[in-house]
């Protein structure tokens, strides 16, 4: 009988497992661009002695186990004091950021005895799974986390306003001990940046209000607001034109602007103790003078010492520094220790002796050599799909789902999933793959130069990666170099679908696929407009495009459906007035789309973070009928040009098969250094055009 159960038990279990196996069948892979893949940040901190003008040794307080950032000392509670009194320890408490385990949560440490030398460590996951829950798919917790009591106040972007373009994040509090979440943010109002005042009575954000995002990448235009940390009642805006409030006391704050004269600056707001307390009420002043950027401030107690980032004339780097609002003056705490490292914000602890901040691990000097991930696992809101981020651009995958081909520019690579064999089989500067359904190993691209007009010299090629003679198996397509791009085969491996400039506009055409348009070619669409980045679906039914015929010119991109024969055409996705949605990829069954979008806005305060073309896109799918839109990622960078692939990936990271350096990577590059007023339009220009390059891929 117990020999009859066990093995109907694991009847059961093989059952459930063959399901599983059953009904997670598919895998979608996308890229961040920029340089995410290089981020491998960890928590520090430094003594802070206003005695001393040299800090002493830096000591680093994460674990060095994925990205830890934004984080906060935590006054410690009755029991650890109790701990620390009877072990004769010294104990730091943090709560910060991190992006473990394929999603992004907040953790808790508790550090004992820490010295440079090493580190006894008790690390508890503040209620992630708990919050999840509560929350719903796909959560977003990167900004600043505060514990006040039983309470985290975070920032979570996991409920859809249900407006295209419009910010999702917003303030929550959530009680630990019973896992109740409340939201403290007014629901259509973005907040980022929260801070708890040190009675945790209020907090403060910076907030686009009701005004929305205008689709700037700088400085987002926010206000301060202060509310009732409690319930979000009391909501009061206190400071026009600001952001990242740091509390001095009850009545004071501290935030950063970009001022007329172009230099980010730290300000000093000095609230009423009587009386209504409005902007009018509410008096403000410029704390850090013009000639340095300065930002992300931290109060560090009573003492006038404010703790904030700059970037100095004659520095690539970011820094960690001190402003004494008395002496008003600087006193440098990261350069002397890591002058070759990006150094993010930083905050102080309640008795004024640490300030804290985030940087990669290593610097150019001394730079430790890591294993990037080929293929980065994320946590899955749909959980017969696997989620990955690639180390590579423009992925597609072959036909049996086991290999992919995708861009490191300049060059096309292929590598199988496990991520062995990668290889590069071209060296041209490519954009955009695509494998040939029915010829074995052949891929498309496009060579020439990436985000020119309609004449440039851009070409479709195809090439055999399986051929050992990779110069014999490449083909010319197109010809005449009028920026013929993003090439798509027919399911039956007859036609290849792709951009063209050869009118004078940038329209779809459809051309042979292993003769190229001297084989047959035909016009698909027509018009003064843009036509682009094409995909044609697995049934061979419709061919999916990104168009800005709606606001010709004007850099918004929607997704357009048209059938093979140039009939039926509708849109199919829009992301608000001159919104990017772009990169569509069907799913093997041609019922969905994925692709990558600006429909959520931003999701923190852009300064805070590395350099992005455009600290916005996330990946969405959605049914061929417009109907089941779904946000897959929640990030403060760009995500896009996703693949969907017919195999179900194993969630789990994989390495890529060699070593690369970490942390290379750039500040901001408008964030610029020398005369900002009079650079400051023209960057804009540049980043508003870069990122309109980047999103609608040339």
């Amino acid at each position: 009988m117990a020999k009859s159960k066990q093995l109907y038990l694991l009847f059961q279990i093989l059952l459930v497992l063959s399901l599983i196996d059953l009904c997670s069948s598919e895998s979608i892979i996308f890229a961040t661009l920029g340089s995410r893949s290089m981020y491998s940040f960890d928590i520090y901190s430094v003594p802070l002695d206003s005695k001393n003008s040299a800090p002493l040794s830096e000591l680093r307080l994460t674990d060095g186990h994925s990205l830890n950032f934004n984080g906060q000392f935590v006054t410690s509670t009755n029991i650890i004091r109790e701990q620390q009194q009877q072990q004769q320890q010294r104990a730091i408490e943090l709560v910060y950021a991190t992006e473990r385990g394929g999603v992004s949560t907040i953790y808790q440490d508790i550090i004992f005895n820490p010295t440079p030398q090493g580190l006894r460590r008790e690390a508890l996951e503040v209620s992630a799974q708990r919050v999840e829950l509560l929350s719903g798919d796909g959560v977003s917790m990167k900004d600043r986390p505060s514990l006040v009591g039983d309470s985290l106040i975070y920032v979570s972007t996991h409920e859809n306003p249900g407006v295209p373009r419009a910010s999702w994040a917003a303030v929550y509090s959530t009680q630990l001990s019973t896992g109740l979440t409340r939201r403290l943010s007014p629901y259509g109002v973005a907040d980022f940046s929260p801070a708890v005042s040190p009675s945790g009575v209020w907090t403060a954000v910076a907030s686009l209000g009701d005004k929305g995002w205008n689709g700037e990448v700088e400085e987002l235009g926010t206000d301060v607001f202060v509310f009732s940390t409690r319930d979000g009642s009391n909501r009061v805006k206190v400071v026009e034109h600001g952001g990242w409030p740091s509390w001095a006391d009850e009545f004071t704050l501290y935030f950063h602007r970009r001022g007329d004269d172009g230099w980010w600056s730290i300000y000093k707001a000095i609230l009423p103790k009587n009386g209504e307390l409005s902007v009018d009420s509410v008096l403000t002043q410029r704390v850090t003078p013009p000639g340095v950027h300065s930002f992300t401030p931290a109060a560090c107690g009573n003492e006038s010492l404010v703790a904030v980032a700059t970037r100095r004339s004659g520095s690539d780097y970011r820094h960690i520094e001190i402003f004494d609002l008395k002496a008003k003056k600087y006193r440098e705490l990261t350069r002397p220790i890591t002058p070759d490292a990006h150094h993010f914000s930083p905050f102080c602890s309640a008795d004024s002796k640490m300030v804290g901040y985030h940087k990669c691990r290593g610097s150019s000097r001394g730079m430790k050599s890591e294993k990037p991930l080929f293929l980065e696992n994320l946590r899955s809101p749909m959980p017969e799909i696997s989620l990955f981020r690639v180390d590579g651009s423009f992925p597609s995958f072959s036909p049996d789902g086991n290999r992919v081909a995708f861009v490191d520019f300049p060059g096309l690579y292929v590598a199988n999933m496990d991520g062995s064999g990668r290889r590069q089989v071209l060296s041209d500067m490519a954009f955009a793959t695509a494998w040939d359904p029915k010829r074995k190993g052949v891929v498309y691209t496009s060579t020439g130069p990436t985000f020119e007009t309609e004449s440039t010299e851009v070409d479709i090629v195809s090439v055999n990666v399986d051929d050992n003679d990779l110069e014999s198996s490449y083909k010319k397509l197109t010809h005449g170099g009028a920026n013929n791009a993003f090439p798509w085969p027919s399911p039956d491996g007859k036609w290849v679908v792709f951009r063209s400039g050869r009118s004078g506009h940038k329209n779809l055409y459809i051309m042979d696929a292993v003769e190229g348009e001297t084989g047959g070619l035909h016009r698909l669409t027509e018009g003064p407009w843009s036509d682009t980045m094409c995909n044609w679906s697995p049934d061979g039914e419709w061919i999916a495009f990104a168009s800005d015929r709606e606001i010709v010119g004007s850099g918004g991109f929607e997704l357009y459906l048209i059938h093979p024969n140039g009939t039926g055409l509708r849109k199919l996705v829009q992301s608000g007035s001159v919104g990017r949605t772009n990169h569509p990829y069907f799913s093997p069954d041609s019922k969905k789309i994925a692709f990558t979008s600006d429909y959520g806005a931003v999701s923190a305060e852009p300064i805070s973070n590395p350099h992005q073309y455009q600290p916005y896109g996330d990946i969405y799918t959605i049914n061929v009928d417009g109907s089941g839109l779904k946000r897959l990622t929640h990030n403060s960078y760009e995500d896009g040009t996703p693949a969907w692939g017919p195999n179900y990936i194993q969630p789990v990271d994989v390495e890529s098969a060699y070593n690369a350096a970490q942390c290379a990577f750039e500040d901001l590059s408008w964030l610029q250094i020398d005369s900002p007023a009079s650079a400051s339009h023209r960057n804009r220009v540049e980043d508003y055009n870069g990122s309109t390059k980047i999103q609608c891929g040339g």
